[in-house]
């Protein structure tokens, strides 16, 4: 199993447990779901829930999470479109430093295709949640929550460039 953590933070972000896709060889797109846990379990991060485990309704003593941000212990976090493009700024500087010091090949891959995706995401800002790593160190990640066109199937954009993978 791969582990993808964030470059700066260490936090996991998220695994190969959930189906993944490369987006423009810049951002990975990862599908997650609506999951009713009991307060206090684990989620099962890969598999499908047993027939006979499947609830219909929510009864006290579960909630409703995302699987992906219950399992990495994800945090919602907020920005207004002129802090989070502050924000994007400075955090894309910090992974071009430490692909110059690691992958100097991919540096003006990474810088053509952020700028391309960066430009789709503040045409669509409304439509973003904001997520940021256990540690919430503001200069890590932020991972992006959106919905699919059915506006029911949510999915996560992280950068591909700032995430490590590690082999559990």
């Amino acid at each position: 199993m791969l582990l993808y953590t964030d470059i700066i933070t260490d936090d996991e972000m998220f695994s190969d447990a959930f189906p993944i896709k490369l987006v423009d060889d810049i951002v990975f797109e990862v599908d997650c779901q609506m999951v009713t846990i009991k307060k206090g379990a684990d989620v099962d991060i890969g598999a499908n829930p047993s027939a006979e485990e499947q609830d219909e309704g929510v009864e006290d003593g579960q909630e409703t999470v995302n699987n992906v941000v219950h399992s990495f212990r994800l945090q919602q976090t907020s920005f207004d479109k002129k802090s989070y493009l502050t924000y994007l700024k400075g955090y894309m500087k910090t992974v071009k430093a430490k692909l110059a010091e690691t992958n100097p090949e991919r540096v003006e891959a990474f810088e053509k295709g952020a700028q391309a995706f960066a430009k789709k995401l503040v045409a669509n800002f409304k439509d973003f949640e904001f997520y940021t790593g256990e540690s919430m160190n503001p200069d890590g990640m932020i991972a992006l929550l959106n919905y699919r066109e059915d506006g029911v199937t949510p999915y996560f954009t992280f950068w591909k460039d700032g995430l490590k993978e590690v082999k559990l």
